[in-house]
């Protein structure tokens, strides 16, 4: 390992990175082939800019030709609670565990960003692009090809020493560095994140369909979900974490070193009647700073609706019927299933 690389690991650690690894751009030549069958088989959903963008997306070296090293980092997220535990309480919702504070998109890139810096003062002359979760990059091969863990069979990027709990970034630049060693998978026989999965998003081992991932359902997806899966849906009313929660590989997870990644109080197990009464305002001043405020009102009291209906507590029925004339259709659907539900 040259020094710049060995340097350059000590400086991710104290931006708070807990693991770093490079590869090449063009580590990943299957992942063309694998997103393109995902899109061919229409599992991309709603997410019509998985297909426009798949040139780049399945080819990091056309991305950016210039670059010669792909940084990929990892910063943990782990809960201190089990999240399956408030699947539990059906009057109260559940949000999957990186949203319940800050934005991650904002801290990492951050982080990102004064890695970095510090490499192109040791590097003068070179340059880099940061990337975490927002551009055509594939965050999760990248990350197996730089060693940092292994995509498992619920296609979800975990490691021996760090479970699956973790957020990636990438740093693309033209300096040379030494890549290491891809990882190879390690999930054996373990099922547990396929068997675990309320709507049976996983087609087989390593592979999901997004159409029927809850993650998807209640972040991506756009107008009423299909009646079929939102019964199953329960109480998630932002994302997923059954695959992840469940993971044996957690065992080993590393610690959230961020207070931010902290869960907020009032975002753990909220009140569905609460939410339910939201408006635009009040929705964008509770989830201010955080990555839930991009799905907007609509979408969120939608998702609201779906888990009182799923609730069997017909002291919620008001708090649906209230709704079931909302100017949004895809609310007013929700609200009119909800009520219907609980009668």
């Amino acid at each position: 390992m040259t020094d710049l690389k060995r340097a350059l690991q000590a400086e991710a650690r104290a931006a708070g990175f807990a693991r770093m690894g490079v590869c090449r751009p063009d580590a990943i030549p299957e992942a063309a082939g694998r997103l393109a069958e995902f899109v061919a088989q229409g599992r991309h959903g709603q997410m019509g800019w998985m297909a426009e963008r798949m040139a780049w997306r399945g080819d990091p070296a056309a991305l950016w030709p210039e670059a010669r090293s792909v940084v990929m980092l990892a910063e943990p997220y782990t809960p201190d609670d089990d999240p399956l535990a408030a699947l539990e309480r059906r009057d109260r919702g559940t949000i999957s565990v990186y949203a319940r504070n800050r934005d991650y998109h904002d801290l990492v890139k951050k982080r990102l960003k004064r890695v970095g810096r510090w490499l192109l003062e040791q590097a003068p002359g070179h340059e880099i692009k940061v990337f975490v979760d927002t551009a055509p990059v594939m965050e999760k091969p990248l990350a197996q090809a730089a060693g940092l863990g292994w995509q498992g069979k619920h296609t979800n990027l975990l490691a021996r020493d760090l479970g699956n709990w973790v957020f990636l970034g990438a740093i693309f630049t033209t300096v040379e560095l030494e890549p290491d060693p891809p990882e190879t998978e390690h999930c054996g026989s373990c099922t547990a994140c396929l068997d675990i999965c309320p709507t049976d998003a996983f087609p087989a081992p390593f592979q999901l369909d997004a159409r029927r991932c809850i993650s998807y359902l209640t972040i991506e997806h756009k107008g009423p979900v299909d009646p079929d899966l939102r019964g199953k849906m329960g109480n998630r009313i932002y994302g997923c974490d059954d695959c992840l929660a469940v993971c044996p590989w957690n065992k080993f997870a590393v610690a959230a070193t961020e207070l931010r990644y902290a869960a907020r109080p009032e975002l753990v197990s909220p009140p569905l009647e609460e939410l339910a009464a939201l408006d635009d305002a009040g929705f964008r001043a509770m989830f201010a700073g955080s990555p839930i405020k991009r799905i907007g009102r609509d979408r969120f009291v939608r998702n609201v609706l779906y888990a009182i209906g799923n609730s069997g507590d017909k002291r919620l029925e008001p708090a649906a019927q209230r709704l079931v004339n909302d100017p949004d259709d895809a609310v007013a659907d929700a609200a009119r299933w909800a009520v219907e539900r609980l009668r």
